[in-house]
């Protein structure tokens, strides 16, 4: 193979890398180089829970062809990031957070620390970023559907289905195996324990599912987090409804943040849901309009916005995040 082959394919597979995390943990993942010259920025891509790294990579191709380098990645207990035995791994769903988005950006940063350090963040991927120490140096987040799975967010006509999967069955199964099998169940991929009862039992204040010691210092490190922020959500979707996208956005007090609900018809479709926003089949409108603001900070959906982003939404009331 010559150097031209290897290019080529690296631009369509990426190029498989590994990250080091501070406690020692080593992630899989792949980076795509940006094509057609120098780069508009670097973009760390983060999934959703129970989701794999490669579910995103046609999204993270299309980036790099738009002038990005990409980073897409596993967590632990997920993918090429999964131990030998997930049973008593003893991963939780803030390690995600604390240590493999901490490790993933430092990669991102180390290797070009001269451009734009952005991130693109599917559901619970468009919160974790604030629990990494380094999360201060992201100048720009798109966040796609982001919440972090409180039960009283879900849209109405889904709520008590959703509550009795994800907040019934799955920790009884989680009890019963040592692991969610969610593999098993169809329901994503396997989950460690800690990963799946952090999600099964968190209540509508993130913070309280920390020990209470912790708990400012992880609200400290929100408010460390001065990047701006648009945040995606769609009518249709039953997990990050606009209450759910609110809640978790307005943990990020000091960024710029902006909230934009969208209509599936608004981009062509009669249904968009939770997931398919990463299919290609919106590659020649919704990304593109991504490109648009990771590129150049500029929302390309105005009319749609929210932009008192830090008020949160608890049981039909208003309040300010304090």
């Amino acid at each position: 193979m010559d150097a031209s082959e290897a290019a080529y394919l690296s631009a369509q597979e990426g190029e498989r890398v590994e990250i080091c995390c501070r406690d020692g943990v080593l992630l899989g993942g792949h980076l795509w180089r940006a094509t057609g010259g120098k780069s508009s920025g670097s973009v760390v891509v983060n999934a959703a829970t129970g989701v794999l790294a490669g579910y995103y990579h046609r999204y993270a191709r299309f980036l790099a062809g738009h002038g990005f380098d990409v980073l897409t990645y596993d967590y632990r207990g997920i993918g090429l990031s999964r131990p030998a035995r997930l049973r008593g791994c003893g991963y939780r769903w803030r390690d995600w957070g604390e240590f493999d988005f901490e490790a993933a950006l430092t990669f991102m940063y180390d290797r070009e620390p001269m451009q734009p350090l952005l991130v693109v963040g599917h559901s619970i991927g468009g919160f974790l970023p604030a629990l990494a120490r380094n999360a201060g140096r992201i100048d720009r987040m798109l966040t796609i559907g982001a919440q972090y799975g409180y039960w009283r967010d879900y849209a109405h006509a889904h709520r008590w289905r959703l509550f009795w999967k994800w907040h019934v069955v799955m920790p009884a199964m989680t009890a019963a195996f040592g692991y969610f099998p969610g593999r098993l169940l169809g329901w994503l991929e396997d989950l460690p324990a800690g990963v799946a009862n952090e999600w099964s039992f968190r209540g509508a204040r993130m913070e309280h599912s920390h020990p209470a010691p912790e708990r400012q210092d992880v609200i400290a490190r929100f408010d460390a987090v001065r990047a701006s922020i648009l945040a995606i959500g769609v009518t249709d979707d039953p997990i990050a409804t606009f209450s759910a996208v609110r809640r978790a956005l307005g943990y990020y007090r000091n960024a710029a943040a902006e909230q934009v609900m969208l209509k599936p018809y608004d981009l062509g479709f009669d249904a968009i849901g939770h997931f398919s926003l990463f299919h290609s089949q919106h590659a020649e409108g919704f990304w593109l309009d991504t490109v648009v603001w990771l590129r150049d900070a500029v929302n390309p959906w105005p009319k749609h916005g929210y932009p008192d982003a830090h008020v949160l939404h608890r049981d039909g009331h208003n309040f300010a995040f304090e």
